[in-house]
C-alpha cells in the first residue's frame, strides 16, 4: 500500500490530490479566473495559489480522511508551466516533505496527465493526444519515453481559443474553452480560415491571426455571429488534431488514443476523434472535467509510480522549469 500526494499550480489551477494504489482519496482544486477579455499573468497567479494552497491542503486531507503520517511521498510540479506559480506550489511541497519527514517526488506536469489518463481509462498502451492551454503534442510511448510525434510549432491549441475568448470578450468562468464550446454548438455558418498542418507539426498563431481579425472586420455587419466563429474555429482546429493523430495511429499500429489535458474535455474534440477511431476500429479514451483540467491527484498518480520504480529527488534538485519536455523523462515504470 502506497498513498502520495501530489500539488498542482502550473497555470490557472491550484490543485492537491491524494491517491492509494490507484484509488482517488482526494482531489480538491480551485481556479483564478480574471475578468472577461483578459487573461492571467503569472505574478498575479501566484499570489492566487499561495493564498488558496493551504486550505485545499487541509480539504485534501480531511476528504482523504489521512493523516500525514501514512503518505509515503510528497509529489509536485517541476514542469513545464508558469516560473511564478510553480515556484510557489514547489516551495510548499517541499516545506510539508520536511515538516511530515517524506521523500519528494518531482514530476513532470505532461506525464502527469498521461499517467491519470491510462489509470482513470484502462487504456493500456495508447496514441496520446494531449491538449491543454500551454501544450499540444501527439506522443506514443517507446523504450521507456513518452515520444514526441508530433506538436504545435508555435502557440497551444488551448491558448489559441484563450485569445480568441479575449478578443470576443467570453467570460473565463469556468474557463473560456468551455465557454467557446457552448457557443460553437449554436453556430450555423462555417468560415473557411488557413489549415496550418505541417507534416506531423501543427500551427496555431495564423489561424488565431485570422479568426481575430475576421471578428473585428465582419462581425459589424452583422452577417456572422460569435457562434458561428466559434464553430468555424473549433471545427479547423481539431480537424487538424485528427488528422496528425491518426497519421500517429497508423505509424505505431496503434487500436487505442486518449485525449488528456484541459482542452481534452471538449465533447466536440472527443466525438470527431471517435468517428476517426471507430472508422480505424480503434478506441477512443478521454476523461472528464475532474481529471482532464489540471489537478493535484494527476500529480500524485504520476508520482506514486515514479516512487514506486524507486524514483524520487534530492531538495538540492526540486527547482522548477518552464520548459520540461514530455520525452526528457525516462519512464522507469512501464516496461
Amino acid at each position: 500500500m502506497t498513498i502520495a500526494i501530489g500539488f498542482e499550480g502550473s497555470a490557472n489551477k491550484v490543485g492537491v490530490g491524494i491517491i492509494e494504489d490507484g484509488n482517488v482519496l482526494a482531489n480538491v482544486r480551485e481556479t483564478y479566473v480574471t475578468p472577461p477579455g483578459t487573461g492571467f499573468l503569472p505574478r498575479d497567479t501566484a499570489v492566487h495559489h499561495r493564498s488558496k494552497v493551504l486550505d485545499i491542503l487541509r480539504r485534501a486531507l480531511k476528504e482523504a480522511k489521512i493523516h500525514p503520517s501514512q503518505i509515503d511521498c510528497v509529489c509536485f510540479t517541476k514542469g513545464p508551466g508558469m516560473g511564478a506559480p510553480l515556484t510557489v506550489m514547489a516551495v510548499v511541497a517541499r516545506t510539508v516533505a520536511q515538516l511530515w519527514g517524506k521523500p519528494l517526488v518531482a514530476v513532470n506536469h505532461c506525464i502527469g496527465h498521461i499517467e491519470m489518463g491510462r489509470l482513470i481509462t484502462g487504456a493500456k498502451n495508447p496514441v496520446v493526444l494531449y491538449v491543454s492551454g500551454g501544450n499540444t503534442q501527439v506522443i506514443a510511448y517507446g523504450e521507456k519515453r513518452y515520444r514526441i510525434f508530433g506538436e504545435t510549432i508555435d502557440i497551444a491549441v488551448g491558448n489559441c481559443l484563450d485569445r480568441f475568448a479575449r478578443v470576443l470578450k467570453i467570460s473565463n468562468d469556468p474557463s473560456p474553452g468551455y465557454n467557446i464550446e457552448q457557443l460553437a454548438k449554436k453556430g450555423t455558418k462555417f468560415i473557411e480560415m488557413p489549415y496550418s498542418v505541417k507534416g506531423m507539426d501543427v500551427a496555431f498563431s495564423g489561424i488565431n491571426s485570422f479568426i481575430s481579425k475576421f471578428a473585428k472586420e465582419e462581425m459589424p455587419k452583422g452577417e456572422y455571429t460569435k457562434a458561428d466563429l466559434c464553430f468555424s474555429l473549433q471545427e479547423t482546429v481539431f480537424a487538424m488534431l485528427v488528422e496528425i493523430t491518426e497519421r500517429a495511429m497508423a505509424h505505431c499500429g496503434s487500436s487505442e488514443v486518449l485525449i488528456v489535458g484541459g482542452v481534452g474535455c471538449n465533447l466536440r474534440l472527443q466525438e470527431m476523434m471517435g468517428i476517426m477511431a471507430q472508422e480505424r476500429n480503434a478506441m477512443l479514451y478521454a476523461t472528464d472535467m475532474r481529471f482532464c483540467i489540471d489537478n493535484g491527484v494527476m500529480i500524485a498518480q504520476a508520482g506514486w509510480e515514479m516512487f514506486r520504480s524507486g524514483v524520487i529527488a534530492e531538495l538540492k534538485d526540486t527547482d522548477v522549469t518552464q520548459r520540461y519536455r514530455t520525452d526528457d523523462v525516462l519512464v522507469a515504470w512501464r516496461d
